[in-house]
């Protein structure tokens, strides 16, 4: 049996992108092995123009050091007018680009885990080709979804929230393309969660003492060094874990310090799942991949910062669902802690058990039979083929169609 082509479009601009090409990679080649080939491709890298083809660098100096302006940025294009300029503008900019991305990546099924390459790639399959293969949107976003998701023209949009669906719908979304799927955590997370005190054996830790997990993305962004030191200046009896990420200089700083309590300082981790199954209470921003392994996890999360527009519906997702807290700040962050850990065992196992409730570990599988039932599907005439075969009356511009400006 031929094997099919499964063709990921993303980009290095935060880890979630890939970190959920790579779930569903996974989840497919488990349930369908041998199937299909893949490829991922960072659209912004390799087939956008400069300053674009930077975005992977510019995108965490821009949230790290301006986060207000970028939230601002987001507010402004989510409109349906506005948003329609924006693409305007992206899709002559990128035009030339993306049909080259098109014309060198042929595909069974195109999958799309980035908001800004849904609209320009289905307009370069529409010019370029008599026929396309189906479309799948994953939404990697929580709540907060940018109105550049939602193509119209997609023949499936799987969303992780209720609250992504009715964005979708509000931006003109079908129900029948859209199913909640939650958002795809890599199978070797799910199958990795131990019970606790396995977790805590095989990790070496103390298996009374509270632990509380310190995280700050695989690059250890925010400020995660005050909120280790707020910690620590607390003196609380527990064990202090901090992963410190690729920040080869926070882990240096880190390790540089006195310590009033049991503390493990790590680099960059592959054993999440371990460490999770282990702890008592998250720190972390609001990332969406992180919530959602902590929920899986049953971990409460003490959210320390957001990105302002991308991530304030995170906070409130977990806020309003009993998973956590927002505490932003470092002083807020230590406060917090020590709250929690003054209630005692029996109200941290129940922030656990609602954070759970949370959690959906079957997403990616979900999400790989979606994409399977799609590759199954003929090739779709575009409306370019249509023409080719004639006028056809019934075939109106679309406003689409009219973005070039």
């Amino acid at each position: 049996m031929k094997q099919k082509r499964v063709v990921f479009l993303m980009s290095d601009t935060g880890g979630g992108h890939r970190a959920a090409a790579d779930a569903i990679r996974a989840a497919m080649e488990q349930r369908y092995p041998g199937q299909y080939t893949y490829q991922l491709i960072d659209v912004y890298r390799r087939y956008t123009p400069f300053p674009f083809n930077f975005m992977p660098e510019i995108y965490p100096r821009w949230v790290n050091h301006m986060p207000t302006s970028w939230g601002l940025g987001l507010w402004f294009i989510d409109s349906r007018s506005r948003n329609r300029l924006a693409m305007a503008v992206i899709n002559q900019m990128w035009k030339q680009g993306i049909r080259r991305m098109v014309e060198e990546h042929p595909a069974d099924v195109l999958v799309s885990v980035h908001s800004l390459f849904n609209r320009p790639a289905m307009r370069a399959l529409e010019a370029t080709l008599l026929e396309r293969p189906p479309f799948v949107t994953v939404i990697t976003d929580l709540v907060s979804t940018p109105a550049f998701w939602y193509e119209r023209r997609v023949e499936r949009c799987l969303v992780p929230t209720q609250a992504a669906y009715d964005r979708g719908r509000l931006f003109g979304m079908e129900p029948h393309q859209m199913r909640i799927t939650g958002l795809p955590v890599h199978p070797r997370f799910v199958e990795g969660l131990l019970p606790k005190d396995q977790a805590r054996a095989r990790l070496g830790w103390d298996p009374h003492k509270p632990a509380v997990l310190v995280v700050g993305g695989g690059d250890g962004m925010g400020p995660l060094f005050s909120i280790a030191a707020a910690l620590n200046r607390k003196r609380l009896d527990i064990q202090l874990v901090i992963i410190a990420g690729r920040n080869r200089l926070l882990k240096r700083r880190l390790e540089a310090q006195h310590w009033n309590q049991p503390t493990i300082i790590h680099p960059f981790v592959t054993n999440m799942p371990e460490l999770m199954a282990a702890a008592d209470i998250l720190v972390t921003k609001a990332g969406p991949a992180t919530i959602c392994e902590a929920c899986i996890a049953g971990l409460p999360i003490v959210l320390s910062g957001a990105i302002p527009g991308q991530e304030d519906g995170n906070v409130t997702y977990v806020v309003d669902n009993g998973a956590g807290v927002y505490a932003p700040g470092p002083d807020r962050v230590a406060d917090t802690v020590a709250a929690w850990l003054a209630e005692g065992p029996a109200a941290l196992a129940e922030r656990s058990a609602r954070a759970q409730a949370l959690g959906r570990p079957n997403a990616a599988w979900e999400i790989a039979e979606e994409i399977h039932v799609q590759a199954q599907r003929a090739p779709i005439r575009t409306r370019l083929g249509k023409r080719s075969k004639g006028a056809d009356p019934t075939l109106r511009p679309t406003p689409e169609d009219n973005w070039v400006i």
